[in-house]
């Protein structure tokens, strides 16, 4: 297979490094990162493949039209990897037109800009073109008082700010390639976890906060249930998705890994007092800083992706369980203070958002 010149937007978020820092290790692909760098964009978390011949970065805004263009001509990729966006459902609920602009906005320009490259390209180039659109089971909604599971056709029930502005963003994709012929594929993923995660989402806020003897806040009892997807197989599978996947295919990506938010923190507990032994002053077990806070509003009660479409097509399945999975995340955060204390420099003070709507 001819090596090939990948644009990732939102490169330097959390799911973007980890694809990114995927492509440069594992595989002879370039790439091409576009990032605003707002909160959620880290360049540290790029940090272990900067220096290669291979990778590029641009601070471009995605709806910024020129600027897209000119990264368009400049490069001169081979295949789009959409991921930026803003992602968190608390900020959406407390401020939504940053989504609006970004998820909706910023996509249709990254459309445009993707297929008026696009249509200049020889009839081989323009064959191989791949825009791979990187979406969220939140989409879908909620499956609570049922045993199903997310699949491609799972009608769209979106209930926050954020999941609404990505499911737009998804149809906007779709539209694009029946209206324009526009070569695009969708993924809709589930929770995902592991390094370099903002500290703002559960898993890393309960471990931080857990280190500094802060509560940890769980929102309800705990009874929401989400799929756990460990954020390494999400980029081995996104990779696989936009070299093997069927133009205008939908696939689900999911980790298997159904647990209670009560249960994922019970977890992360167990496993600090197993790895961080020595615990700040005043605590005695990690599970004590638990605190029960009121529900943020519009809060889905359960995700389940079914993923035997990306089995079955695509020979994929997630590599780590959750047990391994959450055990190489705690030590990840317990080796590398450096990265998560250069986040917390005040941008971010640890609280649970969305909670005054």
């Amino acid at each position: 297979m001819a090596l090939k010149r990948i644009l990732v937007t939102g490169g330097a978020g959390f799911i973007g490094s980890a694809l990114v820092r995927y492509l440069v290790t594992e595989t002879q692909d370039s790439v091409v990162v576009v990032d605003k760098l707002t909160y959620a964009g880290n360049l540290a978390s790029l940090a272990p493949v900067a220096a290669s011949d291979r990778f590029a970065f641009e601070q471009v805004d995605i709806c910024d039209r020129p600027a897209l263009d000119q990264v368009f001509a400049t490069y001169q990729p081979d295949m789009v990897m959409h991921l930026a966006a803003e992602s968190h459902v608390d900020r959406s609920i407390d401020g939504p037109a940053a989504f609006i602009e970004t998820n909706i906005v910023g996509t249709y320009q990254m459309l445009e800009a993707a297929r008026h490259y696009w249509n200049a390209l020889d009839d081989e180039k323009k064959a191989a073109f791949r825009f791979h659109h990187i979406s969220t089971d939140e989409v879908f909604g909620d499956l609570h008082g049922t045993d199903d599971l997310f699949t491609e056709t799972t009608p769209y029930a979106p209930s926050s700010p954020y999941s609404a502005s990505k499911a737009s963003s998804d149809h906007l994709v779709r539209a694009w390639m029946r209206t324009y012929g526009l070569p695009t594929i969708i993924t809709n993923s589930s929770n995902n976890y592991g390094p370099y995660h903002f500290p703002e989402k559960l898993i890393p806020l309960m471990i931080l906060n857990a280190l500094s003897a802060k509560p940890l806040p769980v929102y309800g009892n705990g009874a929401q249930i989400r799929d756990w997807l460990f954020v390494e197989d999400h980029a081995r599978a996104l990779y696989r998705v936009v070299t093997a996947g069927e133009v205008g295919e939908t696939y689900n990506i999911g980790g298997h890994n159904e647990r209670k938010n009560l249960d994922v923190v019970h977890t992360l507990c167990d496993l600090l007092e197993e790895l961080a032994p020595q615990k700040p002053a005043g605590v005695t077990h990690y599970r004590d800083l638990i605190t029960y806070v009121t529900d943020r509003p519009g809060h889905d009660m359960r995700y389940a992706i079914d993923a035997s479409k990306m089995a079955q097509e695509l020979d994929w399945k997630p590599q780590e369980t959750f047990e391994t999975g959450m055990r190489k995340t705690v030590l990840w955060y317990l080796n590398n203070e450096a990265w998560w204390r250069s986040v917390q420099d005040g941008s971010y003070t640890g609280e649970r958002l969305g909670l005054d709507a």
